[in-house]
């Protein structure tokens, strides 16, 4: 913006500040209007497509895994992107402090009087690039599912060996499930990418015995199932058959774990 064309924004900014509008009713119909639209929305929103409801709560497990609202999962999602130890304060506290000073400083750097978008190609980047990351953060988040749940089908080859079979999978499966391993594993399309490694193919690099034991002593930051082996070796003896099952293709046993199972089988 030029010198005579922000005088004349200014002059024009004059003239329709001294005409000026009555806060009643103007402004109030104005904000009335949209907080009905808004209320409408929401409406709608939880009538078409629900709430999400989680598991029952229980005060005796301590295996729950928090999930943060849905307006909450960029953040949630950003602190998975930030996998460094050292580097999760500056995503917890020092991004959005960050963002929430430049936001507050807005009006002191920011001095243009031009009000159009396409005229201010930096700002108007910046807020496109913010609303960008922030919806593919929220999608990501949504996507990931709860953090208690597996929707993963039992492969054909676990179907063939029986039912007591089964039972042991699905058992395995819902303690993995509730023991919070979804809130830093990935498991075909449930949990998150990080930051452990994904599980979906895990018993094609390691073999029954290697599983137990990193459940039993893993690597920080992962928690150790040991205690869970000492208070429910039936839920640990599940976890363990079930991660040992979890491979790329069905029917595909590697070499480290075809002793496993033909020990297991009559």
């Amino acid at each position: 913006m030029n010198r005579q064309e922000k005088e004349q924004y200014l002059r024009e900014y004059s003239i329709l500040k001294a005409q000026g509008k009555p806060f009643f009713p103007y402004a109030v119909a104005k904000d009335s209007a949209m907080a009905c639209v808004v209320m409408l929305v929401i409406i709608l929103m939880s009538l078409i497509l629900g709430a999400e409801l989680g598991p029952k709560a229980d005060p005796t497990t301590t295996t729950y895994s928090p999930r943060p609202e849905w307006y909450f999962f960029f953040l949630f999602e950003l602190l998975k992107v930030v996998k460094e130890p050292a580097l999760t304060p500056l995503a917890t506290i020092g991004v959005p402090t960050i963002c929430m000073i430049l936001l507050f400083l807005l009006p002191f750097y920011d001095r243009s009087a031009e009000r159009r978008p396409e005229r201010r190609p930096v700002a108007t980047t910046a807020g496109i690039l913010t609303i960008g990351a922030m919806a593919y953060l929220t999608y990501l988040g949504a996507s990931a599912g709860a953090p208690t749940q597996i929707d993963l089908e039992t492969p054909s080859r676990i179907q063939a060996q029986g039912a007591q079979m089964v039972a042991q999978y699905e058992s395995g499966k819902q303690v993995v499930a509730q023991s919070g391993c979804l809130a830093c594993h990935k498991l075909g399309k449930n949990g998150n990418e990080g930051p452990g490694p994904e599980l979906t193919d895990i018993a094609d690099r390691l073999p029954r015995q290697a599983i137990q034991r990193t459940l039993i002593n893993p690597t920080a930051p992962m928690p150790s199932f040991a205690a869970l082996q000492r208070n429910s070796p039936e839920k640990f003896a599940a976890m363990v058959a079930f991660l040992g099952e979890l491979k790329e293709e069905e029917g595909d046993e590697s070499e480290d774990d075809a002793p496993v199972n033909a020990q297991r089988r009559p």
